[in-house]
C-alpha cells in the first residue's frame, strides 16, 4: 500500500500542494485528473523525491519516511521501490534504447551488465521494440521513445510506477499505442499512479480516480462515481469541458 499524508509544497509564495493525502492499495491503478497547475505533477515528483516537499509523510509498503527530513538512505530506499515515466521521455540522447533501459539496473541496482542486457532486451521486446535495441532516441518516434521510457521503468520491477502525463507530448495518432502498453503494465498487477487527461484510459483501467484543483484533492472515487455522478461542482465543471458530447458518460 502507498500512503501519502498531509503533503505541502510551495514554490516561493505559491502554495502548490495544500495538505494533500492519498491512499493507493497494492495493485491499484489510480488516475489523477485536474487542470494545469493543480499540483498533480508536483505530487508525483514529491513521492519520488524529484521535488522536496515542505512537509508530509510517505509510506510505501513497510518503508515510512518524513518527506521533509528523509535521509539519503531513506530516499534511495523509496526510489528502489518506485519508477517514473516522464511526459518528455527523459532519455539519454547519447545512449541507445537498450542502454537507456539498462542504465538503472547497472548503476543503481548493481546488476551485472550481461544479466542487465538480457532483462533489458526482454523489456524492449515486451513493449514491441525488439528491433530497436541499438537505435538512439533521435532515430525513434515519440511513441517509441515513450515505450523505451516505460520499458526502463518496468525492467526495475518496482512496487509502483508513477506516470506523469505519458501521452501529452505525443502526436494524436501515437497516443493509442502508448496507452495500450500502459494497459499491459497494469495487467501485470503493478501499482500505478497515472497523471493523465485520457478519459478512456481512466474508464477502462483505473480502479480509482482522483480530481485535484488548486493544490487540494477535491474528490475521489471509482471511475463510475467520478464521471457519472461527481459530487463536487468543481469536478463537474472540469469534466464538462474535457469530455465530448458523444461521450458515454453523463455529467
Amino acid at each position: 500500500m502507498i500512503e501519502v499524508k498531509n503533503v505541502k509544497k510551495a514554490f516561493g509564495k505559491q502554495q502548490v500542494l495544500k495538505d494533500v493525502s492519498v491512499e493507493v492499495e497494492d495493485g491499484q491503478v489510480v488516475v489523477v485528473l485536474g487542470p494545469s497547475g493543480s499540483g498533480k505533477t508536483t505530487l508525483l515528483r514529491c513521492i519520488n523525491f524529484l521535488e522536496n516537499a515542505d512537509s508530509g509523510q510517505l509510506a510505501i509498503g513497510d518503508t515510512c519516511v518524513d518527506l521533509k527530513k528523509a535521509t539519503k538512505k531513506q530516499i534511495l530506499e523509496i526510489r528502489r521501490k518506485t519508477a517514473f515515466v516522464f511526459q518528455n521521455y527523459n532519455l539519454f540522447a547519447n545512449k541507445t534504447a537498450l542502454e537507456n533501459v539498462i542504465e538503472g539496473l547497472v548503476t543503481a541496482r548493481h546488476i551485472p551488465r550481461e544479466a542487465a542486457i538480457k532483462r533489458g532486451k526482454e523489456a524492449l521486446d515486451w513493449v514491441g521494440l525488439g528491433e530497436k535495441y541499438h537505435c538512439y532516441p533521435c532515430n525513434l518516434s515519440g511513441g517509441q521513445q515513450q515505450r523505451v521510457g516505460i520499458a526502463r521503468a518496468f525492467v526495475l520491477n518496482p512496487e509502483v510506477i508513477l506516470f506523469d502525463e505519458p501521452t501529452s507530448a505525443l502526436d494524436p495518432e501515437l497516443v493509442g499505442e502508448t496507452l495500450d502498453i500502459i494497459k499491459k503494465v497494469a495487467g501485470r498487477g503493478i501499482t500505478m499512479i497515472v497523471v493523465t487527461h485520457e478519459m478512456s484510459f481512466a474508464q477502462d483501467v483505473a480502479n480509482k480516480v482522483i480530481f485535484m484543483d488548486e493544490g487540494i484533492v477535491v474528490e475521489e472515487g471509482s471511475p463510475e462515481e467520478i464521471f457519472s455522478n461527481p459530487k463536487e461542482e468543481r469536478t463537474r465543471q472540469f469534466l464538462s469541458r474535457i469530455i465530448s458530447l458523444d461521450s458515454n458518460y453523463s455529467i
